[in-house]
């Protein structure tokens, strides 16, 4: 096992910065996800840590060296990609047993390693077929066993799970938890789905258009995200934005739209502002901001009512024991107390 450290990380294509100045520290035994929509760099910020992507600027070491001119082979990571990359003339036996094979493991201790991981992975009984029998979940476990068996310093994992149907990605989410439980090895994990960075994450990167936006606990990123794209990133339905302007009258100050005024902490600046409340935090039937309802999202455990006021969509999240308003019915909303999140010029005050 062994920590990562990236340094002031830079990687060009011609005018295009796919990595623009990245710093980062995964502490060893950390499960790390980086989540960010496609082409924010994640996955090649995974490639250069691997060895797999030049870099034009900057450092890369695993645990206390530096692999930044080492070639993949010598940097001992385990990669395991979206594709499930199986040999198909090989059985799951002799695909877990390849990479070891490679590295003049002894046969012994190949078939150690084998068991060992297979009972880790519930595959045991899946030994001597070959791919094509297998499902694509089975697949997956084949896939991530490779590189367990290895014992690497360093896992990798490029949306692994992106090519399963969701009941199967939820299960093999809490398969990954339990297996990292359970071996503790250094883990960055891509994603772009943020239900997977909440669920598996230790530490979350949020990143976009070759910058990291902000770096910490799931809980820390969604309850104080650092500026309106990690609001907007992180939360299924998204935070909530709604334009308009801190304005000061006899001492005291409001935030007004739309000709509707809400007092506010008097410590906010005057001007354009941006306001942001979660679905949750949104309170129906009280409040003086006012929408028209259009749908009723019913998600069986959950109810979001999607509504708009003027310009802006909003989605406010339905308690359990209140009737569905209807299409077209107005409704006022208010804001927990504490729960207002401001932003100004796109970062979070």
């Amino acid at each position: 096992m062994a920590s990562l450290t990236v340094a002031k990380l830079t990687r060009r294509y011609g005018d295009v910065a796919a990595l623009d100045g990245i710093d980062l520290t995964v502490e060893d035994g950390t499960f790390c996800v980086i989540v960010g929509p496609s082409g924010c760099g994640k996955s090649t910020l995974l490639r250069v840590v691997a060895g797999l992507e030049p870099i034009d600027t900057g450092k890369v070491s695993i645990g206390d060296e530096d692999v930044t001119q080492s070639p993949p082979r010598s940097r001992d990571v385990a990669f395991v990609f979206q594709s499930y990359a199986l040999y198909p003339h090989l059985t799951v036996r002799g695909n877990l047993e390849f990479p070891l094979q490679v590295r003049g493991v002894a046969a012994a201790e190949r078939e150690k390693r084998v068991r060992e991981a297979a009972e880790l992975l519930h595959i045991g009984e899946l030994l001597d077929r070959k791919p094509r029998e297998l499902s694509g979940g089975q697949r997956q476990r084949v896939a991530i066993g490779r590189a367990v068996v290895r014992r690497p310093r360093l896992f990798l994992f490029d949306e692994p799970l992106s090519n399963l149907d969701a009941r199967l990605r939820t299960r093999m989410r809490l398969e990954l938890l339990e297996l990292h439980r359970r071996i503790a090895t250094t883990s960055i994990y891509v994603t772009h789905d943020q239900a997977e960075a909440m669920t598996l994450a230790e530490k979350v990167v949020v990143m976009n258009r070759g910058r990291i936006h902000q770096i910490g606990s799931p809980s820390d990123v969604y309850v104080r995200p650092a500026d309106r794209f990690v609001a907007d990133c992180v939360g299924s339905p998204s935070m909530n934005a709604l334009d308009g302007t801190i304005t000061a009258e006899g001492g005291r100050r409001g935030f007004t739209r739309e000709g509707t005024s809400l007092p506010v902490d008097t410590r906010l600046p005057e001007g354009p502002i941006t306001l942001g409340v979660r679905p949750e935090d949104l309170i129906p039937g009280e409040g003086a901001l006012s929408v028209e309802v259009r749908l009723v999202e019913n998600l069986g455990s959950d109810r979001f009512v999607h509504a708009r006021s003027s310009a802006d969509e909003i989605v406010y999240r339905l308690p359990p024991e209140d009737p569905p308003p209807k299409p077209g019915e107005r409704v006022s909303l208010g804001i927990r107390e504490g729960k207002a999140h401001w932003f100004v010029d796109g970062r979070r005050i």
